[in-house]
């Protein structure tokens, strides 16, 4: 008698916006809103007050964040939490990826056949409303939410989720023939992007359009134009093209470190040209563009790196 093909598994996220633990005892009591199986960002940004916020990178509880739909690998269940690695935020902490801790009830296992589509939808405004199977209101979706499409339905497209079948808004998404067919953007385009979030408070260890950090910032930024890039600003500045401090363009990343450039790099922000830079800059302040000129970050930047490619002219 024929075996049974094994059926395999995915895990994925199934809030609009899952946060990344350090450890399982990380979240204090104020945190209770962000650890729920319908986490909400605004009701959790919302009851933190400046002195939480900080704790959050002081005391190095969080580590990054995910969105619904995202796919992890599971190392372990325990006490209600998963062990997780993020494959797709490549990082120095794991060569598998980027590692934390989440919440186990912000997770779905799926078998891969019905995480499978007709292409793959993203987000591109700044949030958005998922809809039942009834066509109700279910979940707000972040910028860069992708999910598996089924098929589309005129100002609807019906979507797989990690809860069911659901419906999106054709006008506040992009559809592509899969994840890795997001066509790649200049340094202009990123920048143009990037704008539309000035104003955006700071979040340490955001990666949603509720909040970015600074190296949140870049990498969705950049994911939005088509490249995967690392998580961490330390990471971030090993990889890509090098560019001479002179020749830096529009869309490059900058980067800043201690001891007046000399020591470890602890910011990053994109440059927006004649002389200014767009950056996500720390807790209590927003998105921002700023002189560079007798600035901590003259005197501290050390390295541009550029992930963008020029178009291939036509001809």
């Amino acid at each position: 008698m024929a075996k049974t093909p094994a059926v395999e598994t995915v895990w994925v996220v199934a809030v609009p916006v899952a946060t990344v633990w350090t450890a399982p005892d990380s979240p204090r009591d104020c945190d209770e809103a962000g650890l729920s199986s319908v986490s909400s960002m605004p009701e959790w940004l919302n009851k933190l007050d400046h002195k939480q916020k900080l704790a959050l990178c002081d005391d190095n509880l969080v580590q990054s964040q995910l969105l619904y739909g995202e796919e992890v690998i599971v190392e372990d269940m325990k006490d209600g939490w998963a062990r997780i690695i993020i494959p797709h935020q490549a990082s120095k902490k794991d060569a598998r990826g980027y590692p934390g801790y989440i919440p186990e009830r912000q997770l779905s296992a799926l078998a891969d056949s019905k995480w499978q589509g007709n292409g793959m939808l993203v987000v591109h405004d700044k949030q958005t409303m998922l809809l039942d199977e009834k066509r109700q209101p279910f979940l707000e979706l972040s910028y860069l939410t992708s999910l598996p499409v089924i098929q589309e339905e005129g100002v609807l497209i019906k979507v797989r989720t990690p809860h069911g079948e659901g419906y999106v808004s054709a006008e506040s998404v992009t559809v592509y023939p899969s994840g890795e067919a997001v066509p790649k953007g200049s340094g202009a385009a990123i920048i143009e992007s990037a704008e539309t979030f000035l104003d955006l408070p700071y979040f340490w260890g955001g990666m949603s359009a509720y909040g970015f950090d600074c190296s949140g910032f870049a990498y969705a930024l950049h994911k939005a134009h088509g490249y995967i890039i690392p998580r961490d600003a330390t990471d971030q500045v090993t990889k890509g093209v090098e560019v001479p401090i002179d020749q830096k363009q529009p869309g490059d990343l900058l980067f800043f470190a201690y001891d007046q450039g000399q020591g470890r790099v602890h910011h990053v922000g994109f440059y927006y040209g004649d002389g200014k830079m767009l950056h996500s800059p720390n807790i209590g302040k927003s998105i921002e563009i700023i002189e560079l000129k007798d600035t901590i970050y003259e005197k501290e930047l050390c390295a541009v790196r550029r992930y963008w490619e020029e178009a291939e002219e036509a001809g």
